[in-house]
């Protein structure tokens, strides 16, 4: 595609956006919360103190994170122009969803989140161990998103002009509803429509869902496991 051709909001991602707490760790820091190495998980009531402990222990960096925001980060960094691509996703009233936000404008990437004072910012521990990566996510916020978000002038307009979407496999544990929408509408216009099957348990444990979603499937991501 030759860079003239490209304009603003091409691209429209939807997921959870969480606040990546990055750091490298022990092995043995794993084994104390339970975490297989390059595992991608939800958080359980045994990983409560697993933030905390990182932020207090450990040299942590901060980044606008989770997948569908990682991966259009990259996206536009390699497309080296502003604003080509949006992203939807829910975050909590609080600091850092404001870390998130400018975190991602900076990278280039134009955010409209649905913002909830029900829960907090959602967070991600991104544990490097030698050349791996374990992921250990609380949704929280990001759970909250609901498709009246999507369906406001302002961010529908965004979904019309966008000439391609990308949605994680993640995201059907939080607004299945919200992907079929956009699905739709990327079908009925002849526009393709991106998925990732994103971990393990989600193939699992959301299967369902996901057969749900398949129909409009154009592209589709995964991996070796």
């Amino acid at each position: 595609m030759a860079c003239d051709s490209l304009r603003e909001t091409m691209l429209l991602g939807m997921g959870n956006p969480l606040l990546d707490i990055s750091t490298v760790v022990e092995e043995s820091l794993l084994k104390k919360y339970d975490l297989k190495e390059d595992e991608a998980i939800l958080a359980t009531d045994k990983h409560t103190t697993l933030y905390t402990t990182l932020i207090d222990k450990y040299d942590v960096e901060y980044i606008a994170g989770g997948s569908v925001q990682n991966a259009l980060r990259v996206a536009q960094w390699l497309l080296s122009k502003p604003n080509i691509v949006a992203f939807f996703g829910c975050v909590g009233d609080d600091e850092y969803s404001k870390i998130l936000k400018e975190q991602a404008e900076k990278a280039g990437v134009k955010v409209h989140y649905q913002y909830t004072t029900a829960e907090p910012t959602g967070t991600c521990a991104v544990l490097v161990t030698n050349y791996h990566r374990t992921l250990c996510a609380n949704l929280a916020a990001a759970n909250c998103f609901t498709i009246d978000h999507i369906q406001k002038p302002e961010n529908k307009k965004l979904i019309e002009e966008a000439a391609f979407y990308y949605v994680s496999g993640f995201f059907l544990t939080v607004s299945l509803p919200s992907i079929l929408e956009v699905a739709k509408y990327a079908v009925d216009h002849d526009r393709p429509f991106i998925m990732n099957l994103s971990a393990e348990f989600i193939c699992k444990f959301f299967k369902e869902q996901f057969m749900q979603v398949i129909p409009y499937v154009d592209i589709l991501f995964g991996n070796d496991t």
